[in-house]
């Protein structure tokens, strides 16, 4: 009998974790795997990986940018077609960029489907544009 998790699959958990009892790497399944795997396109810059130069979503270039209406639809177009062409067990219904208070954080919400159960989740990723204090 095959339940959701077996469909969305299993990997590695991000970051990489070891277990030290059983000497063997920690993994992720079902929708954790997603979230892990959506922080990791986000934070991919492209041509980063080399035997994969197209995987990520480039977000990085947009640091320090001033958040105006084109490169808030510059920033939401790049987040669609990473998530179009990097995570096929997901279908992106929405996405929004909310930003709080002038604070230099960009929160990016992903509200998607997953394929083969039709089930509903969102994923919120804080993009923060300036460095910290």
């Amino acid at each position: 009998m095959s339940t959701e998790n077996d469909f969305i699959g299993r990997g590695w958990s991000f970051p990489p974790a070891f277990d030290s009892g059983a000497a063997a790497v920690e993994m992720s399944s079902g929708v954790e795997d997603i979230h892990q795997s959506l922080e990791i396109i986000f934070t991919t810059a492209l041509g980063e990986r080399i035997m994969n130069p197209t995987f990520g979503c480039n977000l990085e270039t947009m640091l320090f940018e001033p958040l105006n209406t084109s490169n808030l639809a510059y920033i939401q177009n790049l987040i669609e077609t990473a998530i179009l062409y990097h995570e096929p067990r997901i279908d992106a219904e929405a996405v929004a960029l909310r930003q709080e208070n002038n604070e230099g954080i960009l929160f990016i919400e992903v509200s998607y489907q997953v394929r083969g159960t039709n089930s509903r989740f969102n994923f919120v990723y804080p993009f923060y544009l300036n460095e910290a204090d």
